[in-house]
């Protein structure tokens, strides 16, 4: 999923100390648990949302047929209580539990998932994660691209109430770890959806509190934009006598040094990052807050390739090769992140990738003075957009200085609030981007599936067909160890031509209050919401 940043806007601290205690399930006072939560969300449509601020407040409000173990994000019974694999691994069939609820009381039944499915895969509506549905289910592909408008002849299917059955293209080993950890698997209350306009209308107002209807252990209580969005307590969830807070809020928060002094001084329970410079402050004096844990991610700039002279693999290829990761990761970032010289995280479920960008300033110089541009004479200006935050214009600083050393080019600098820059890299109205990617799910196809021409979160307008070969003889393969040789080869690929250029892989940096409970480090860097509580 996309992790570009935080975003705070104007709030005011005393606004948020006011609030009573909840009370929990079993009746024991609890405290209001305040997270820093990155950017204020673009939606809270899941159908519609790309980014991690905003699925960690869906995890609030949604729940799959497959939910996450808190401490390891296995997968576990959900909404559906058991499921069945036919033998030759094409037909999953899902167990809905009794007596299953929305929100506002509705019964939730088989045919709310198939019809939430077609919803996503409607043409119209152009969900950017369509392909975690057509990429494995029967005639989804077709139905999404217009070549068969009949959603019959799609594999979901209600069996009854509470049966329903999904008939895949071909098998796949890791789907229900992906139905567990993404929400475009999700139900969505279609027909509440429909009260607020077409089905296929994007920004609709139904994700308004009052307006939204969920399935999850919460429901959206309030939402001041560039303010905070609060969650309580849903009655109608299956399982709510479980649920171990009443209400949580999320807070947007871009400014990284106020959103430590709002942890600090009480007013948040974990922030959503730390400033780099407070990395080792913490380490002095509060051991006890500072949270530093791997987490399945990856910082890298993208290109857009239609752009000259980023059309030109050499150009990417030298850009990629001129700045020092090391040095990035030692002395700008300084969270023990590790240094990418591939996209792919290594050791994920067991694969690394053997693809490498060995920095060599003078391959780099070679290669640009190949593609016409010695010493950097004749190089057009580019421009280097990011979204706001103190971190992520300080590497790109660092970088633009490097290329200016390295290469004799500059690089001009722009920065735009989360909306705006998601708007023009969606849009592909930019040159160069900064951009993160955390994967969806504990598989190194997490990181691979974006890159195939035309994916919804590819913005690069990068295409290969070689890549989308083995891309898709991948999602065939039963042997994973076969499976896993192929993902080497598209890593290759991908070093070879460079349409993004890796920086480092991630450590999630943050401060939490000891008094919560309920969270445990996790590579995705979730923590079911269900779970987590404050002490007194």
């Amino acid at each position: 999923m996309n992790s570009r940043g935080l975003q705070l806007a104007g709030l005011l601290a005393g606004l948020w100390l006011n609030a009573g205690p909840a009370r929990a399930a079993d009746g024991e006072a609890r405290p209001v648990v305040r997270l820093g939560n990155g950017d204020e969300p673009q939606d809270l449509d899941p159908q519609l949302i790309t980014g991690e601020p905003e699925y960690r407040i869906l995890m609030a409000l949604f729940e799959g047929l497959a939910a996450m173990d808190p401490k390891d994000l296995h997968p576990v019974p959900g909404l559906a209580e058991s499921w069945d694999i036919s033998p030759d691994g094409l037909i999953y069939t899902f167990h809905l539990r009794a007596n299953l609820q929305w929100s506002n009381g509705d019964p939730l039944t088989a045919d709310d998932f198939v019809q939430s499915y077609q919803r996503m895969l409607t043409p119209a509506f152009g969900s950017e994660y369509a392909y975690l549905l057509y990429n494995f289910v029967q005639g989804a592909e077709d139905y999404f691209h217009g070549k068969i408008t009949d959603f019959s002849q799609v594999g979901f299917r209600a069996v009854d109430e509470r049966t329903l059955r999904i008939t895949l293209k071909q098998p796949c080993s890791f789907l229900i770890k992906i139905i567990a950890n993404h929400w475009a698997w999700d139900a969505l209350p279609v027909k509440v959806i429909a009260r607020f306009g077409p089905l296929a209308q994007r920004g609709s107002s139904w994700t308004r509190p009052g307006n939204l209807v969920g399935d999850g252990p919460f429901v959206l209580k309030e939402w001041r934009p560039q303010q905070k969005i609060a969650v309580s307590r849903n009655p109608h969830y299956w399982d709510a006598a479980n649920v171990k807070s009443d209400e949580i809020e999320f807070y947007p928060t871009q400014d990284l040094v106020t959103e430590e002094r709002m942890f600090r001084g009480g007013q948040l329970d974990a922030t959503y990052e730390l400033p780099p410079d407070k990395i080792a402050v913490y380490r002095r004096q509060y051991p006890a807050d500072l949270m530093i844990e791997p987490a399945l991610m990856v910082e890298y700039y993208e290109c857009n390739v239609a752009q000259p002279p980023l059309n030109d693999p050499r150009v990417r290829r030298a850009l990629a090769l001129a700045f020092d990761r090391e040095r990035i990761v030692r002395y700008v970032t300084r969270g023990e992140e590790q240094p990418a010289y591939v996209l792919s995280y290594p050791g994920t479920a067991g694969y690394t990738p053997r693809a490498a960008l060995v920095p060599n300033v003078a391959e780099a110089q070679r290669l640009l003075a190949e593609a016409g541009y010695p010493g950097g004479k004749g190089f057009p200006p580019l421009e280097m957009l990011y979204n706001t935050q103190l971190s992520h214009q300080q590497v790109a600083e660092a970088v633009q200085e490097m290329w200016r050393k390295n290469l004799g080019i500059e690089i001009q600098l722009h920065n735009e609030e989360w909306k705006v820059y998601e708007d023009a890299v969606q849009n592909h109205h930019y040159q160069i981007a900064r951009a993160a990617w955390g994967a969806d799910y504990i598989d190194p196809n997490a990181f691979l599936e974006i890159w195939e021409t035309g994916n919804g979160n590819n913005f690069t307008g990068w295409s290969n067909p070689e890549y989308d070969r083995l891309f898709h003889s991948a999602l065939k393969e039963q042997n994973e160890s076969t499976r896993y040789e192929t993902y080497q080869k598209m890593d290759a690929i991908l070093m070879d031509e460079c349409p993004i250029l890796p920086i480092y892989h991630y450590t999630r940096v943050y401060a939490l209050n000891p008094k919560i409970r309920g969270w445990w480090p996790t590579l995705l860097d979730l923590h079911p919401w269900k779970y987590v509580y404050r002490e007194n």
